[in-house]
């Protein structure tokens, strides 16, 4: 059954307001947000696409996968004007959480891609394959998130969002794909 998206839209909150809102890691989102830029080929794949399509995000402001990925989202919501962005913070929003539980866990932020008319076409979350990979190698080997975050900041540093934004881009290309 569809989840019933428009009302939670009206309930989400624009990046901007969600960033305001923030207590923890402002800086941090701030700061991501001002040094983003969206390469060319991000901003024109989403253009050809010939549609609009919304994200609902949900995070939190305390989680670095989504500080170091969310504005990034935001800034190419921004410059292409083909994409809308709204969140919710996961810790009000369980019931919403609970349906994209990434191996059991409350893992984010999971992007949620709608068509403009609010169906849901796809998710992402709640960081890029590669990055995952990485986090799970290390996990493998007993590390634990604390020692190995500077990698993981070093990881996002290097790959400027771009890996995001191909792994979104390809949720949303799916949803133009013909049905088998």
């Amino acid at each position: 059954m569809p989840w019933p998206f428009a009302p939670l839209w009206d309930q989400a909150l624009t990046y901007d307001r969600f960033v305001a809102e923030s207590t923890e890691h402002c800086g941090l989102w701030t700061g991501v947000y001002r040094t983003a830029r969206i390469p060319d080929w991000a901003k024109d794949a989403v253009v050809k696409l010939g549609r609009r399509f919304r994200f609902v995000v949900l995070a939190e402001d305390w989680c670095g996968d989504a500080s170091s990925t969310i504005p990034v989202l935001a800034r190419w919501a921004e410059e292409t004007r083909a994409i809308e962005l709204r969140i919710l913070r996961r810790d009000e929003h369980p019931e919403v959480m609970d349906r994209y539980l990434a191996n059991g866990a409350r893992a984010i932020p999971v992007v949620i891609v709608l068509t403009e008319a609010m169906e849901e076409v796809g998710h992402w979350g709640s960081r890029p394959a590669e990055l995952q990979a990485l986090v799970l190698r290390e996990r493998g080997q007993g590390r634990t998130s604390r020692m190995y975050f500077p990698d993981v900041r070093h990881w996002y540093a290097q790959d400027k969002g771009e890996s995001t934004l191909r792994e979104v881009l390809a949720v949303m290309e799916r949803a133009l794909a013909p049905s088998p």
